[in-house]
């Protein structure tokens, strides 16, 4: 995939290329209502590893409602978030672009800043085709500032937390004394949540079903975001005790079961077949976790699981990247499907925008290509590489078998997927022509996108 180096444009220009990429006539289908083009739900979790799931391997957490979709759609095994933690990762789906394009970092309630007034999210596109776009829990893209926020980045409306629910003192220090976090509706605060997050899921839920209700004979977009499994988690007096996996196994299974709430109201108002909902998770699982957190009641069992995987969230192995990756969508993707082929957050941007019947802005590079013949059973996905950004540093590179890496910490590093899914094995000293490979890849991504990398002065020297 061809990759261009980073262009700022001006508020004018991005509404120029979301009305120029919104001409296209949507054509009746078979499949396709001819009132509508299909309501889009995006469920997307926070810190929920890639062995959280009962159906991605989980001997004791139950999760029958998202298993459910899974077999009624296409399981992923190989998708990927495209940061290990929470705010580039959530620039890169809305935008279909590397955060090192856009957003690169996590920001706080103290930034100033947030995803820049140029780019395109999918709420803009799909707002243009007359969509109704709600934005539910976690936003984590900017605060302070009406533009900042989801209103002022193509959502009609939005319930929930501005940024990450540890965001609170005495968690951060760093926070001004006055800060309480709050949840909020649309731009303003409408009560303090503090640790007060026992029926957050709950709440979200009840506002899902009743956009979904009032959205009802419209197309729309859900983008539900979920306040946990981030720590602090905590679940409703109903859910304790549920799973015999603890706290964490009790906040999943909430999870799962507001997954079932939100598949029960698709399918009272009558939009089963005309509705995809898609199931993923920000980045891998918190492990290790802060003194600060430790400190102050967490456990370290508080965290998920990335199960055969290496590493955690914040890391640039498997563990921080490969996430769950659920499609379901009646009539269009056939049930019970299961496939390893690479793909991505950011490639849901370029799939929904051809869903909608959009075409991509053109002004700009987008990363993420449109998976929908993979998601169909039709084809293979188009991306032959990922680049592992860990804020501005690319760290490493892996394609259909490969995976090279290289940090500072860790040296250089050279695995096979297939042979290895939990990088056990480097391969560095029997393959130095792909070490030369792979690095020069990761130069040309560098400069190509105005990432930074580590040098490597002697590519293999008693590694």
């Amino acid at each position: 995939m061809k990759l261009g180096r980073i262009k700022f444009y001006s508020v004018l220009s991005v509404l120029l290329a979301i009305n120029a990429s919104c001409s296209i006539e949507i054509k009746e289908t078979e499949n396709r209502p001819k009132q509508s083009t299909p309501n889009i739900v995006i469920i997307f979790t926070d810190d929920m590893g890639y062995g959280d799931l009962s159906c991605y391997g989980h001997p004791i957490i139950q999760t029958p409602n998202i298993d459910k979709m899974a077999a009624e759609g296409i399981k992923l095994t190989s998708f990927y978030a495209a940061a290990p933690v929470c705010t580039p990762s959530r620039a890169a789906l809305l935008t279909g672009r590397y955060p090192i394009r856009n957003l690169p970092n996590n920001i706080g309630p103290e930034s100033t800043h947030g995803l820049p007034e140029s780019e395109v999210t999918i709420a803009n596109i799909l707002k243009e085709q007359n969509y109704a776009t709600m934005a539910i829990g976690k936003w984590h893209l900017g605060y302070g500032k009406p533009e900042l926020m989801p209103t002022g980045r193509g959502f009609d409306s939005f319930y929930g937390l501005p940024y990450s629910n540890d965001m609170l003192l005495p968690w951060c220090p760093w926070l001004e004394p006055e800060h309480i976090l709050e949840l909020y509706r649309d731009n303003e605060p409408i009560r303090e949540i503090g640790f007060k997050q026992d029926s957050l899921t709950i709440d979200y839920t009840s506002e899902a079903v009743e956009f979904i209700k009032k959205s009802k004979d419209k197309p729309f977009f859900l983008y539900f975001a979920h306040s946990m499994p981030h720590l602090p988690i905590s679940k409703a007096k109903s859910f304790r005790g549920k799973s015999k996996a603890g706290l964490y196994g009790d906040v999943i299974q909430t999870i799962d079961w507001s997954v079932g709430e939100i598949m029960n109201a698709i399918k009272e108002f009558g939009l089963d077949d005309n509705t995809i909902v898609i199931f993923t998770s920000d980045n891998g699982p918190w492990q290790n976790l802060p003194d600060r957190m430790l400190q102050r009641g967490v456990q370290p069992w508080h965290g998920g699981s990335a199960g055969l995987l290496r590493g955690s969230k914040a890391t640039s192995y498997e563990g921080g990247f490969r996430v769950p990756g659920i499609v379901r969508w009646p009539g269009q993707v056939p049930g019970g499907l299961v496939s390893n082929e690479m793909a991505t957050t950011m490639d849901l941007f370029s799939t929904i925008v051809k869903i909608a019947g959009c075409k991509l802005p053109s002004d700009r590079e987008i990363d993420g290509g449109n998976i929908l013949p993979l998601l169909k059973g039709e084809g293979t996905t188009s991306r032959d590489q990922f680049f592992y950004l860990k804020g501005k540093k690319v760290e490493a590179v892996r394609d259909e078998t490969w995976k090279f890496r290289y940090t500072e910490t860790d040296g250089i590093e050279l695995f096979n997927l297939n042979l290895d899914p939990s990088e056990k094995y480097n391969r560095v000293q029997e393959n130095p022509e792909l070490v030369e490979k792979y690095y020069k890849q990761m130069k040309n991504f560098a400069l190509d996108t105005g990432a930074e990398m580590y040098v490597i002065e002697t590519l293999i020297e008693n590694k």
